[in-house]
């Protein structure tokens, strides 16, 4: 066996019986997941499937009722969002979060100094940062950008703006990048090229993928794993999936699908 295909064998992201309880209400059950290094992984579901509290889960935005978390076999379930986003997890979000009157650069600098412990000197001037502007940049030419790096935000289209949170995730040159929902609110012509631009990320960054757009997710997935009511219904190859009778009766049919 190769080195390439011992590296892509290698588990990125492991959760083993994740569970999720608000009060009564389930909103993730006993869910087991593998995802290998470089592996890019769709999670699709009706809503209300348990999606985003997953991820939540996986970034530490939510502490787990059980189960466990682990990035690259270290468990990381108690750890807080920031710890693993210095270990490596990315993430971005159904709904913008950016600085709407900074330019598109210092958005992505003030972003990188989250993750140092510059981002305590507040008396120095921010373009004194100069290594920062440096990632920034080259983050910015790796999805397209560059040209857009001086333009203030507010005045960035939806699907430009939407890139731009792709971008404030690579910052932090993480090994694992979480995707929820990217090409939410897109046009067509948007989706297309939000979904060249995470076919063409670095192979070696593991993406997992909420997505609810199905031709995006056969497109970028190489596997695809589906929620229902909170459990891992199925998983497979997105051929597989779209065979799968009982995930047509999920989304098409009228019979309920228990876990």
């Amino acid at each position: 066996m190769g080195s390439s295909t011992q590296k892509r064998s290698k588990i990125a992201l492991e959760c083993r019986g994740l569970t999720k309880r608000f009060g009564g209400l389930e909103a993730v059950k006993q869910v087991d997941l593998l995802v290998k290094t470089g592996e890019r992984r769709a999670i699709i579901g009706p809503n209300g499937a348990g999606k985003t509290t997953l991820f939540r889960l996986i970034s530490g935005e939510l502490p787990v009722t059980s189960g466990v978390v682990k990035l690259f076999n270290r468990d990381i379930t108690q750890f807080p969002c920031y710890r693993r986003t210095r270990l490596g997890i990315g993430r971005t979000f159904q709904i913008t979060n950016l600085f709407n009157t900074m330019t598109v650069l210092d958005n992505l600098v003030i972003a990188a100094m989250g993750l140092k412990r510059m981002k305590l000197c507040m008396w120095r001037p921010i373009n004194r940062f100069r290594e920062f502007y440096r990632r920034a940049e080259e983050v910015l030419t790796s999805i397209g950008m560059f040209e857009k790096r001086w333009e203030i935000i507010k005045n960035l289209s939806y699907g430009e703006q939407r890139q731009i949170e792709i971008s404030l995730a690579l910052i932090s040159n993480p090994t694992v990048l979480l995707l929820d929902e990217p090409t939410a609110g897109l046009s067509r012509a948007d989706s297309a090229m939000m979904t060249s631009i995470i076919q063409k990320l670095d192979p070696t960054v593991t993406i997992l993928m909420i997505e609810h757009n199905m031709d995006v997710a056969f497109q970028v997935a190489d596997q695809i794993s589906v929620l229902h009511h909170g459990c891992l219904f199925v998983e497979g190859s997105p051929i597989e999936i779209r065979n799968n009778l009982g995930v047509q009766e999920i989304y098409f049919g009228t019979q309920d699908k228990s876990c």
